[in-house]
């Protein structure tokens, strides 16, 4: 597995386009692939996010195959300069033991299924809103995922959610509507292969559209996540 990070050229009018749909932005992670490394696999599949900070925009990608992000660079990047950094994601996933305390970030799609009317004969995902809906929803998967939230002060879950978005854009002709949380917290390990099966496969739907990638770092360092 590898850990690929690219730093994304607001400047440029190919990457707002990009950044503006996040249908366009998975084709063209998607297009860093040759087909056939493209398909989910026992090893993991391919996990994207953009990390938007106060002066970088970041996009990380997790995959089974080392990433061609050249067009990218081309559309998105810093041609002359920047291109992006790869490593093994493998040491990071071979250091998980039980015990282990870690800062996170992860950017999901937290939804419910229900019938939309009494009538309906299947289930439909309708995405959680409030603040205490999107944090249920993490701390419910957690124990599934390989870890716990340790308290904070005041006996809090250690987690906190720094942005959310309402997603709205077009695929295929239709309108797609994404709700989306970014959390950010501590995890203890409690079931490392689990945990690693997390990072590796993703939390949640809508894994295609950028949700579902955990990143973890060391908790003295939190904006550094590996």
């Amino acid at each position: 597995m590898y850990l690929t990070r690219f730093e994304i050229n607001t400047a440029r009018r190919g990457a707002r386009d990009l950044l503006a749909s996040p249908h366009r932005l998975h084709a063209a992670i998607l297009a860093a692939f040759p087909a056939a490394h493209r398909e989910p696999s026992a090893r993991g599949r391919i996990l994207w996010r953009v990390d938007q900070r106060s002066h970088q925009t970041l996009l990380y990608v997790v995959s089974a195959h080392q990433p061609d992000l050249t067009h990218l660079v081309e559309t998105a990047g810093w041609p002359a300069t920047h291109t992006w950094d790869t490593c093994p994601y493998n040491r990071l996933l071979d250091q998980l033991n039980p015990g282990d305390q870690w800062a996170f970030r992860l950017t999901a799609n937290p939804v419910h299924s229900r019938r939309k009317t009494d009538t309906a004969t299947r289930s439909q995902r309708f995405g959680h809103i409030t603040v205490a809906q999107q944090t249920s929803w993490l701390l419910d998967r957690a124990g599934r995922n390989g870890f716990t939230i340790p308290e904070a002060h005041g006996k809090e879950p250690d987690v906190a959610i720094q942005a959310r978005r309402v997603w709205k854009f077009t695929r295929q002709g239709r309108t797609v509507t994404l709700a989306t949380a970014v959390f950010e917290g501590r995890l203890e390990v409690t079931d490392p292969t689990a945990l690693r099966h997390a990072l590796t496969h993703g939390i949640g739907p809508a894994k295609g559209y950028g949700c579902g990638l955990l990143t973890l770092a060391p908790l003295a360092t939190p904006d550094r996540h590996a």
